[in-house]
């Protein structure tokens, strides 16, 4: 869908409606908001509002949440969510779903969506979504049209950005739904090498913008081990328990994003980026679950399309025990496992680095 379209369907209504959730408080309101941008890892229900196959907005997804299922790929929270609630915050509404008048204090905005990545083309043959440049563009509009109406000054509109968190967390698809697919002629005309290069310079363009919007303590995670997903290690021959080619291939887009992340604090002052070095640590718990509480790291939870390498099938229930289980469906990760990353990223800087995220709201 052209961005054009897109913006059109966005604006109509001319305001975005903030609301507050229950939530579980956490300590403080170090952060004023969180503004959440990336893919089905952290989508909290944008893809609600658009025409794609990639949904989650019926059961069994969201069979543990308080609501029941909301547009998560999961089957309660995330990791966004979680990092939400430890800082004293609702849970982030996705952006697509609220219309209406902006309002005081409000928790920031998720612009994730499902199946879609870093490159425009990522994914869209799923059916729309929005690449990580398309939710650059509509946080801008949250920022340039709906948040000055909330400050009296520029000043006190950049000290709420300045102080606000940016969770970043895309790339997965880019190599689920672009670089392994046949219908694209990616991996004809990039190396592993170069297409992760590719990746992280058309990155390090938006996350410039975020900066230039206002954007001052920005966290990124790295791609986890998506060798190990069913949706690929059940689909490609290999020995052993993931798909180890893949793996590595991830770990060049990992090892050039640490480096851009660290050149861009250097480089942009009052800037402080983050990175959640997750990929060792989901590795670690899919083969070693015992030691997180887990139990099964091969199978999904929910009975899935395809012998379990897609999405969850409409009402059919799931797993009896699914905070025993790494794979919620062919491609997502239970609530165990996200709240399992994201407290190590809340309290351990040598996960999310050089600062934790307890760190990063104080800096």
């Amino acid at each position: 869908m052209p961005l054009l379209l897109i913006l059109w369907m966005v604006i109509i209504p001319d305001h975005i409606l903030f609301v507050k959730c229950d939530s579980i408080k956490g300590p403080n309101f170090a952060a004023p908001a969180v503004y959440v941008l990336g893919d089905s890892l952290v989508d909290s229900g944008n893809n609600n509002a658009l025409p794609t196959l990639a949904k989650a907005n019926f059961l069994p997804y969201g069979s543990n949440f308080p609501t029941g299922p909301t547009g998560r790929f999961t089957n309660g929270k995330t990791v966004a969510d979680f990092v939400a609630e430890f800082l004293g915050l609702p849970l982030i509404p996705p952006y697509l779903s609220l219309r209406g008048f902006a309002q005081a204090n409000q928790p920031g905005l998720n612009y994730a969506s499902g199946s879609c990545g870093i490159l425009p083309e990522t994914g869209k043959y799923i059916g729309q979504c929005l690449s990580f440049g398309e939710q650059v563009d509509l946080l801008q509009l949250t920022i340039e049209l709906e948040l000055p109406r909330l400050y009296e000054t520029k000043e006190k509109l950049a000290t709420y950005l300045s102080r606000s968190l940016f969770a970043v967390s895309i790339g997965s698809n880019d190599y689920i739904n672009n670089y392994l697919q046949p219908i694209y002629d990616t991996r004809t005309r990039f190396s592993p090498q170069s297409f992760a290069k590719h990746l992280v310079d058309t990155l390090s363009l938006q996350l410039q913008r975020l900066y230039r919007l206002g954007a001052r303590k920005i966290f990124a995670f790295e791609i986890g081990p998506i060798g190990c997903i069913p949706s690929i290690a059940r689909n490609i021959k290999h020995s052993g328990q993931c798909v180890e080619d893949i793996n590595g291939w991830v770990l060049l887009f990992n090892d050039q994003l640490s480096s851009l992340l660290k050149n861009l604090s250097s480089q942009l002052p009052g800037s402080n980026f983050t990175l959640g070095r997750i990929h060792g640590l989901a590795y670690d718990i899919a083969k070693n679950p015992s030691a997180y509480g887990l139990r099964d790291t091969s199978n999904p939870c929910c009975t899935t399309w395809a012998n379990g390498t897609s999405a969850c099938i409409l009402g059919l229930p799931p797993c009896p025990d699914p905070n025993k289980h790494y794979f919620w469906d062919g491609f997502h990760l239970t609530e165990a496992v996200y709240k399992v990353v994201a407290e190590s990223c809340i309290w351990n800087s040598s996960i999310c680095s050089p600062n934790s995220i307890k760190e990063l709201v104080t800096v």
